[in-house]
């Protein structure tokens, strides 16, 4: 497989005794499939020969457990527009984002944090207060509204009836979308870089996936592989269901295809 250098690295200051999570979220590229980063679908402007305004989707809450005893490990379920491969070979990379989905991360000891959050690069994550528990389904949507450049999140925990709404400003470039999980590069407390590390996760299925509106009408050449440094796989989606709009996303095993 051909080797590039990342697009994008980056990471925060680490803190005392476990790696530090990265606010900023674009794709670090490892190839045009494979990416230290995301695991999922992305879709860019020069392949699909199109702008992307709004995305949506629903999907379940996972489970996350520990991969490893004893380390923090950290991971999310989201949707974006921008920081993705333009292209289909994953040569041209951006650098605007505007996300939102669901955090489910493991502390140390082993205990879980869920929570909803929403992030427009560069501004740091956000956490809401909407109350999300595994097994929940989630509803996101990020539309770009009638005045350019104005967006509004909607996340909404379809289990419960409960939602969170924002409307912002920000400057996209309107250049990607995507699904997909996600465990930050990170740099450790000793200098070094690392992938996640990534939790274990039940099974996250993406469903009803829409770009602009209607079907995301996904292909399988649009599939991203999270890898390690040594190209070891850490979490691969499945190919399209049938409708084009799901795939199942997981970590640490091959996705059965919906």
């Amino acid at each position: 497989m051909r080797w590039t250098a990342p697009l994008l690295i980056f990471a925060l200051v680490a803190l005392p005794g476990s790696p530090s999570t990265a606010t900023a979220r674009p794709i670090v590229v490892v190839a045009a499939n494979q990416s230290f980063n995301w695991a999922g679908y992305v879709q860019g402007a020069l392949e699909k020969n199109k702008t992307f305004h709004s995305v949506a989707a629903t999907w379940i809450v996972p489970t996350a457990t520990p991969h490893r005893a004893g380390e923090a490990e950290y991971s999310s379920s989201w949707i974006g527009i921008g920081g993705g491969c333009v292209d289909a070979a994953c040569s041209i990379g951006d650098d605007t984002l505007i996300q939102a989905g669901i955090g489910h991360d493991i502390d140390a000891t082993g205990a879980a944090d869920y929570y909803a959050w929403w992030e427009a690069i560069p501004a740091p994550l956000v956490r809401t207060a909407l109350p999300v528990r595994p097994g929940d389904r989630i509803a996101v949507a990020i539309s770009e509204g009638r005045l350019p450049e104005v967006w509004t999140i909607v996340i909404a925990n379809q289990s419960t009836g409960s939602r969170f709404t924002i409307t912002l400003p920000y400057p996209s470039s309107y250049a990607t979308a995507e699904w997909v999980i996600e465990t930050p590069v990170v740099i450790t407390d000793s200098g070094g870089i690392q992938v996640g590390p990534m939790p274990n996760l039940t099974t996250v299925r993406f469903d009803h996936a829409r770009a602009n509106g209607a079907s995301a009408a996904f292909i399988s050449a649009e599939r991203m592989e999270l890898v390690d440094f040594d190209l070891t796989l850490i979490a691969t989606p499945s190919l399209p269901d049938r409708k084009g709009d799901g795939f199942n996303d997981c970590t640490y095993t091959a996705c059965s295809d919906p």
